[in-house]
């Protein structure tokens, strides 16, 4: 299929770009499949068109309070303790580290979180009695009432008093742990309150089934699995095969390799999103 819309039809699809059915693909299937897993892998990790930006809305529960708020005292569960030894002055000593539990479960598939957001309860923005409500109220009850200019200007003194008066919640997130850290005063945060985050999701090729017709995709696998078959190939070097044909494993092997940092590049230089302070 010219246009694979599913696991076996990209793998066939590759195994033809490599010479098949002509050609025998000397490859095991369980071999193809960790190479489309590591494809996929890095294609997610690092392809702008492999992760999608969305906000997920989350409710506190009663057990996220209680593990936010342990402590030794009170509550064990809720508390991580590490112990390391170490050697001073010839003299063993140990020490003692309390952690408390304060993160909510995200699903694998998330692989980055920028924020959450909070719920805008200042009197500076929020209420009937805040600076954004009577602003609008007494100078804004028709649009000619004011410049432009003012309208912007206020607004952004509004919003540099709320960012000193009401600082963002502190997070901490590790794709490989799947745990989400809320650093915030978990004596304010009550049962069923709901916080959104905006993160980044893996766009699920089970779901989306255009992510195997990717063109970056279909070339790496390709190489990835030619690297495979050549690697297979190298102990056979200088068998000779019936008509005279020579096995040349290590051919193969290293024009894959080329085939991979050729790709590699291409996606640091046209796929990869570059780091912010890469912009100018």
């Amino acid at each position: 299929m010219a246009q694979p819309a599913s696991r076996s039809d990209l793998i066939n699809y590759c195994k033809r770009q490599l010479g098949a059915p002509v050609l025998e693909i000397n490859i095991a299937d369980e071999q193809v499949d960790d190479l489309l897993d590591d494809a996929l892998q890095y294609f997610h990790e690092r392809h702008f068109d492999g992760v999608v930006q969305t906000y997920l809305k989350y409710k506190i529960t009663q057990d996220d309070i209680d593990r936010g708020r342990g402590n030794a005292a009170d509550d064990p569960k809720g508390v991580v303790t590490t112990t390391a030894s170490t050697d001073i002055d010839g003299a063993s000593v140990t020490f003692s580290y309390e952690e408390n539990s304060n993160y909510i479960q995200v699903p694998p598939s998330i692989i980055g979180i920028n924020k959450i957001f909070r719920f805008d309860n200042s009197t500076i923005s929020g209420g009937m009695f805040s600076l954004k409500y009577q602003l609008f109220l007494n100078d804004l009850y028709f649009f000619n009432s004011m410049e432009m200019l003012s309208y912007a200007m206020t607004k952004t003194y509004l919003s540099d008093i709320d960012f000193l008066l009401n600082t963002e919640k502190q997070i901490r997130f590790n794709q490989r742990q799947d745990r989400l850290y809320l650093d915030v005063d978990w004596g304010n945060v009550e049962k069923d309150e709901y916080i959104v985050l905006d993160c980044w999701r893996l766009l699920d090729p089970n779901d989306f089934t255009r992510v195997y017709n990717d063109s970056f995709l279909k070339k790496y696998l390709t190489a990835l699995m030619k690297r495979q078959w050549g690697q297979n190939l190298i102990k056979f070097q200088g068998v000779k095969l019936p008509g005279g044909i020579e096995l040349n494993g290590r051919q193969i092997y290293d024009d894959a390799e080329k085939d991979l940092e050729i790709i590699r590049e291409q996606m640091s230089n046209t796929y990869e999103l570059p780091p912010l302070d890469m912009i100018g």
